[in-house]
């Protein structure tokens, strides 16, 4: 008589798959392995690289921070050309050399701001337009800055489209900002030279309601009765 076959249990393929599979993973390794050793160690570089740049970067930022807090007092006291240069003999980093050198960081954008202001004190502005064009940090504050002092180069131009629609800009980009109704009134005074009386005697009357307590307010009434008259 012939022997009745056995039936594979459910666990028996279960088994007999894992080791079907084990063994075609094996047999795929051992032939590429070459390409996947390759790629692993492409992987591996690149994490590496990673880690190398961020740590890079995180310790140029602290240096910029460093350089910048040590010529931030000359800033302070007006000697804006001497912020620029830096003072060797005194050890303390112009903050041109700072965007040179940090640039990248969030210091050195930063730097950016107070180097863009100094050659705006100065009237340099065509150095000036180019710190500010060129702002790309994250602080929102400074953000605003650089746009309104892009609006200041084109108020000089005499575009006073552009400046009053960059100083617009500034104003909207933090609610918190205590310079936003100084740019809302030199948004309004631009439109003014434009002969745009209505959107700013309207623009006025905002400031007047959103901002009582701000020194821009005393002045409104002047330009409120003109536009009036």
């Amino acid at each position: 008589m012939l022997s009745s076959k056995k039936r594979i249990s459910k666990k028996e393929m279960k088994q007999d798959k894992l080791v079907t599979s084990y063994y075609s993973a094996y047999n795929y390794f051992m032939e590429n392995q070459a390409k996947i050793l390759i790629g692993l160690a492409v992987v591996a570089l690149i994490v590496v690289a990673v880690i190398l740049i961020s740590n890079k970067k995180s310790s140029d930022n602290l240096s910029a921070e460093n350089l910048l807090a040590k010529v931030i007092p000359l800033y302070e006291s007006g000697l804006y050309q001497e912020a620029i240069d830096g003072q060797p003999s005194s050890n303390i980093t112009g903050l041109k050399n700072i965007v040179d050198e940090y640039g990248s960081t969030e210091s050195g954008q930063t730097a950016k701001i107070y180097l863009a202001n100094s050659y705006s004190f100065l009237d340099k502005w065509e150095e000036a337009y180019k710190m500010y064009d060129s702002y790309g940090g994250s602080n929102p504050f400074f953000e605003a800055t650089a746009l309104a002092g892009q609006a200041s180069y084109y108020e000089l131009k005499n575009d006073y489209k552009k400046a009053s629609e960059l100083y617009k800009k500034a104003a909207k980009i933090s609610k918190t900002n205590p310079s936003n109704p100084e740019y809302l009134f030199k948004t309004a005074l631009n439109l003014m030279k434009l002969g745009k009386n209505d959107e700013a005697k309207s623009l006025f009357k905002e400031i007047k309601n959103e901002y009582k307590f701000s020194v821009v307010v005393q002045e409104i009434d002047r330009y409120l009765h003109q536009l009036e008259g």
